[in-house]
């Protein structure tokens, strides 16, 4: 980059990267990979956390739910007020937001509090994510943009496993209080890139003006739509003591409405003139239509798996919270190592070729997952899968980010990304919801029916089925360790066997039906 980009608003995008690029390119890329860290950190450290807190089951749930309600409520809205007021301005008051809110979870003495401080992280990280997405594309073309990118996913696809390994690292020998704390340090340094090299950008074209109605209608649609999602497994559709209808049903249809009525509102507004939150002619660039379909399927069976993999491993196979994130750091390793390789396959292939490639490989890996997967299945075996499923992840996620966006103005590169966010968060909400809920009720029914097989009376049958489903798994490892419960603990063990075979074998076909809808992206946009 020049000295001049550093301080313009409208400089021209740099297809080299100098000093000063690679800083701008190191800082964007820790900068989401902190976000995404965080937001796996805490899922391995979680069962500590409760013990120390004294959580409740809805504690926990929401300790989860409360991020990724605000993350996916908010990031179309700072997407386009990082467009209008600067980007790297909001880039540093994101990462400043996320690390006050990082001190005050580790410091929580209970529920209430670091519900909240996940709240304000949530903010902050939909603050970040759509800022160094939209920085990137305003900010390189050529050979730069596509090394970028790839940093950008390898950020992502990375940091989404390493951060199992170093939450169960923190919980295990040092503290969970630490796997909040660790933003601090490495924000810190973000901080810094972002004050020397990151280039401020901004829609020096767009309207003056509010869109209050657009704010509002896309935070109460995306927000009820994930909290009906996620708060599906733990409430249900209907209460079980009245047989009345649970606020799930309630929130999801009221997300429908509002999302119907946001696309009202933005049409009316658009036709008329006025400033808009989302400009929906957006959907009309191929590209990206045809790329945040594909981003939706793809975050459903990636993100279903990492959330369902951990069960298995810590509930049946008996693997540590350490050796937990050990096995899914091959994942890392494979996209880590793949990262590198993508400028050089980017001269000989289309985007959209290596994009398929990457699909195809996550394709086979978690089908050939979902078939190899027993109890007897080595570590070995469980590397080399991953490892194949993070090479995939390194050539599709960022090349496809980069795809989607390739035809999109930049000076509507903000709005664009946090809608393709929101998309993937979407799609990763589903994932976990959608995957989670099929494992627990397709568990459920294989340990009932195993139990059953043994001759073991009813109350028995239903007091240990009640115990698996509840813990998701994760009471089969207290079963195999119970005097005279081997029998017990061997059926519900090939319970969740069956019941993993199910959710990673859906999560393949996910994947696939990822792959074929990248067939709608044109061959044009090219590396």
């Amino acid at each position: 980059m020049t000295e001049s980009t550093h301080v313009s608003s409208t400089a021209a995008p740099t297809p080299t990267l100098d000093r000063r690029g690679w800083a701008a390119l190191l800082t964007i890329g820790f900068g989401v990979a902190v976000v995404i860290m965080d937001a796996t950190i805490v899922n391995v450290a979680l069962p500590v956390v409760m013990a120390d807190l004294h959580l409740t089951g809805a504690d926990a749930q929401w300790l989860n739910a409360s991020y990724a309600l605000v993350f996916a409520a908010v990031l179309i809205t700072v997407g386009r007020l990082g467009d209008l007021h600067g980007r790297r301005r909001f880039f540093a008051a994101g990462m400043v937001l996320f690390m006050a809110a990082s001190l005050v979870a580790g410091l929580s003495g209970g529920a209430a509090q670091l519900v909240v401080a996940r709240l304000v992280q949530g903010l902050g990280a939909a603050m970040v994510v759509p800022s160094t997405l939209s920085t990137l594309n305003a900010t390189f073309t050529g050979r730069a943009r596509t090394i970028g990118f790839a940093v950008w996913g390898s950020a992502i696809g990375g940091m989404a496993a390493i951060g199992p390994l170093l939450g169960g690292w923190l919980a295990t020998d040092v503290s969970w209080r630490w796997a909040f704390w660790l933003n601090i340090p490495v924000g810190l340094l973000v901080l810094l890139g972002i004050v020397r090299a990151v280039p401020e950008t901004r829609d020096a074209t767009a309207a003056p003006g509010t869109d209050a109605w657009g704010v509002a209608l896309s935070a109460v649609g995306m927000g009820g739509i994930v909290f009906a999602l996620i708060e599906s497994s733990w409430f249900g559709w209907v209460r079980q003591d009245s047989g009345a209808l649970s606020p799930v049903p309630f929130a999801l249809a009221g997300g429908v409405l509002a999302l119907v009525a946001f696309v009202v509102v933005e049409t009316r507004r658009a036709a008329a003139g006025r400033h808009v939150l989302v400009d929906l002619a957006l959907l009309r660039v191929r590209t990206f239509r045809a790329g945040i379909v594909a981003a939706l399927i793809v975050a459903f069976g990636e993100f279903g798996l990492l959330f369902t993999l951990p069960l298995l491993l810590q509930g049946t196979l008996g693997y540590s919270a350490l050796g937990t994130g050990g096995v899914i750091l091959c994942l890392a390793m494979g996209t880590f190592l793949v990262s590198g390789a993508l400028p050089q396959l980017a001269r000989r292939m289309s985007q959209r070729a290596i994009v398929q490639t990457g699909l195809a490989l996550e394709a086979i890996a978690v089908g050939g997952l979902a078939l190899s997967v027993s109890t007897s299945i080595t570590a070995v075996a469980l590397c080399l899968w991953l490892f194949l499923y993070g090479i995939g992840v390194g050539m599709a996620t960022a090349q496809l980010t980069s795809l989607l966006l390739s035809d999109v103005p930049v000076n509507e590169s903000g709005q664009a990304s946090g809608l393709q966010s929101t998309v993937r968060q979407l799609g990763s909400a589903l994932g976990v919801a959608l995957l989670g809920g099929l494992l627990v009720s397709t568990l459920a029914a294989a340990t009932r029916r195993n139990l059953g097989a043994l001759g073991l009376p009813a109350g028995t049958v239903d007091q240990l089925t009640a115990a698996v489903k509840d813990s998701a798994g994760t009471a089969i490892a207290g079963l195999q360790a119970a005097p005279g419960m081997h029998a017990a603990a061997a059926a519900a063990g090939d319970a969740m066997i069956h019941a993993s075979q199910v959710t990673t074998g859906l999560a393949a076909v996910a994947l696939a039906v990822g792959l074929v809808a990248t067939f709608a992206l044109p061959r044009r946009a090219g590396g």
